[in-house]
């Protein structure tokens, strides 16, 4: 039998993996929002100041998402 203890013990272990997986899940995004706005601005050199300011902007929205799954894996695991 599961005791409280071990329970707690398996919820940590998971809120820290869910925090690993958050922070590589905004890695990647980022990564690829980056990828395409230089592949973007390869193929149309003119529009390079709309492609940076768009891939500035997703790339805060990511990273605002990578936060929140961080800050709540973290409640999960001291709460």
């Amino acid at each position: 039998m599961i005791e409280a203890d071990q329970v707690m013990e398996i919820g940590k272990m998971g809120a820290g993996i869910g925090a690993g997986i958050g922070a590589v899940g905004a890695g990647l995004g980022i990564g690829r929002i980056g990828a395409a706005a230089n592949e973007g601005i390869a193929r149309q050199p003119e529009a390079a100041g709309e492609i940076r300011g768009n891939s500035i902007i997703l790339a805060a929205l990511i990273e605002g998402v990578s936060l929140f799954a961080v800050v709540v894996t973290l409640l999960i695991a001291l709460g």
